[in-house]
C-alpha cells in the first residue's frame, strides 16, 4: 500500500529533493575509538530487532479512538465546537488527529534515516561512523513500523511545513555538527517526548508496543548526539557556539509554536482559525508543548550550549526545570519499559498457549 494514496491533501509530490554540499570524510586512523561511543555501538548491534516478528500486527486499532488515548488530550475537547459535533464527527477527529501525529513520526523517521546516512559520510571519527551506521538500520525499521501502523488508520498525512523546514536546514548545512544538533537533539528529542505520551497513555497494545520499541532505539540516538557534541563543542570559539545557540533557540520556538496540526482541520472542513485559537488556549495543549522539551533541555545543558540566550529562552518557555533531569536515567527507563512490555506479551502468549492446549 502507498501511504501517499491515503493523504487527504491534494497534489503531494512523490519525492522531495534537498540539494546538499559536504565532504565525505574517511578516517584512516582506525583507532580503538572512545569507550562510551564504542559501548553504544555495541549496544546498537546487540539491540537490533525485527519489526515484523517483535510486534503482533494482527492486533487492531479502535475504530472510534484508534490508540485509545484520553479524548481530553485532543486540542478541541470541551470546546463549543466539540460540543456541537456528533459522536461520529468526534471519532473522525480523533482518528485523523492521531493519524496526523503518527504520520509526523513516520516523516521524521525517514528524515532521521537520511540524516544518519549523512553523518556516516561526514563525521570525521570512525567510532561515530560505526554508531551512526546502526542508527541507519534503526531508522529504516522505524519507518517500516510506523508505515504498518498508519495503514491501520486508513489515513495518513505528509510532512508538515515546520518539520520540513527544520529537516531542510539539517540536511543543507555543510557542518556535520549542525546535522546532529537539528536531528539528534531537537527533532529526535521532541519525538522521544511525543512517543512517550502515547506509550504511557495509550490503552491500545499495538500503539504502545510500536512507540515503546521505537523509544528504546531513539534513546540511544539522542545519547549518541549528546556524547559526540559534548566532546566537540568545547573546541569551538565563542562566536561559533553563539551561532549554534541562536539556531537552537530559533528551532525550539519554531517547533513549539508552529507544530499545530492545521492539516487535520483543513481535511475535515473545520473552521481553521477557530480551531487554532482553541488549541492555543487549551491548557492541555500548553502542558503538552511544555512536556515536549523534557528530553531536549537536559541534553542541551549537557552538551554545553548553555549560554544566556538559551537559558532565557527556556525560562520564557517555562521548561527550565527540565534541566535537572538525568538523561541517562530517562534512557534507562525507556529501555526498561520496552523490556516490561516484552515480558508481558510473552506471559500473555504463554497463558493463551496453555489455554489452547487444554481445549
Amino acid at each position: 500500500m502507498s501511504l501517499r494514496d491515503l493523504y487527504p491533501v491534494p497534489d503531494i509530490d512523490e519525492h522531495w529533493t534537498v540539494p546538499q554540499g559536504f565532504d565525505a570524510v574517511f578516517d584512516w586512523r582506525f583507532d580503538e575509538g572512545r569507550d562510551r561511543l564504542m559501548h553504544l555501538y555495541q549496544k546498537g548491534k546487540d539491540m537490533q530487532w525485527d519489526a515484523v516478528n517483535r510486534i503482533d500486527w494482527s492486533q487492531e486499532l479502535d475504530p472510534e479512538n484508534p490508540m485509545e488515548l484520553p479524548p481530553e488530550g485532543n486540542a478541541l475537547y470541551g470546546t463549543p465546537l466539540w460540543e456541537r459535533m456528533s459522536a461520529k464527527d468526534r471519532s473522525e477527529l480523533l482518528r485523523h488527529s492521531q493519524a496526523w501525529n503518527i504520520s509526523q513520526f513516520l516523516q521524521g523517521e525517514q528524515a532521521a534515516l537520511i540524516c544518519a546516512a549523512k553523518i556516516v559520510q561526514q563525521v570525521p571519527d570512525l567510532d561515530s561512523k560505526f554508531y551512526a551506521s546502526t542508527q541507519v538500520m534503526d531508522e529504516a525499521r522505524h519507518v517500516e513500523a510506523y508505515k504498518k501502523l498508519l495503514e491501520k488508520f486508513g489515513v495518513a498525512y505528509p510532512m508538515t511545513q515546520p518539520l520540513g523546514e527544520l529537516v531542510d536546514q539539517a540536511l543543507r548545512d555543510s557542518r556535520w555538527d549542525m546535522t546532529y544538533l537539528a536531528m539528534q537533539v531537537v527533532i529526535e528529542g521532541l519525538a522521544l517526548a511525543a512517543f512517550g505520551t502515547i506509550r504511557d497513555l495509550s490503552q491500545n497494545p499495538l500503539a504502545r508496543q510500536v512507540n515503546a520499541y521505537v523509544m528504546e532505539d531513539e534513546a540511544r540516538h539522542v545519547t549518541f548526539g549528546r556524547l559526540t557534541l559534548r566532546d566537540y563543542y568545547p573546541e569551538l570559539t565563542q562566536a561559533e557556539r553563539d551561532e549554534r545557540e541562536e539556531f537552537l533557540v530559533e528551532a525550539c520556538y519554531h517547533m513549539r509554536d508552529r507544530f499545530d496540526g492545521i492539516e487535520v482541520y483543513q481535511a475535515l472542513g473545520l473552521p481553521m482559525e477557530e480551531c487554532v485559537n482553541y488549541a492555543k488556549e487549551s491548557e492541555v495543549m500548553q502542558l503538552y508543548r511544555s512536556l515536549l522539551f523534557q528530553r531536549i533541555v537536559p541534553t542541551v545543558k549537557d552538551i554545553g550550549l548553555w549560554g544566556e540566550r538559551v537559558r532565557n529562552a527556556y525560562e520564557d518557555m517555562g521548561v527550565m526545570h527540565f534541566a535537572e533531569l538525568d538523561p541517562d536515567a530517562l534512557n534507562e527507563n525507556d529501555e526498561q519499559v520496552a523490556r516490561d512490555i516484552d515480558a508481558r506479551t510473552a506471559y500473555v502468549n504463554a497463558v493463551a498457549g496453555q489455554g489452547a492446549a487444554a481445549e
